[in-house]
């Protein structure tokens, strides 16, 4: 009786040092992962710190976020159908995941602009402005 007795007591106590240690294990892990993330926005902060420290990067950015100019540059502002301006759309991606695009030769958009010109669409079809040139008529 003595003997399971002390069996009981052992099981129990190594019981409860055995689910401690299982907490103190899941715990550890989670904390892991927590470090990994923040090194990972570490070092992505200190890529962007980097990037500022650049003089091209911060006379984009001035020009992107600001509209700044340098001097003896004009600055066009596109105005919607609305009457509002179109903001720029700047956005930074990283350069080895851009997509690459076949490039179009700058004469075929050129010479949609002369033909366009050449034959205007009548005054009274049209109520809107064309939203890029060599639009259809609607």
């Amino acid at each position: 009786m003595v003997l399971v007795l002390v069996l009981s007591v052992l099981t129990i106590s190594y019981a409860s040092s055995l689910k401690a240690y299982f907490q103190q294990h899941s715990q550890i892990q989670q904390l892991r992962g927590q470090i990994a993330t923040s090194q990972s926005s570490i070092s992505r902060l200190e890529d962007e710190k980097a990037r500022w420290q650049d003089p091209a990067y911060v006379r984009e950015q001035a020009r992107a976020r600001f509209g700044y100019l340098m001097p003896g540059q004009t600055s066009y502002v596109v105005i919607g159908e609305d009457g509002k301006p179109i903001a720029a759309q700047a956005t930074l991606s990283d350069p080895r995941t851009s997509r690459t695009t076949t490039p179009t030769a700058w004469w075929t958009s050129e010479w949609k602009s002369v033909q366009l010109a050449g034959n205007p669409p009548p005054t009274g079809v049209r109520s809107r402005p064309l939203k890029f040139l060599g639009g259809g008529r609607r």
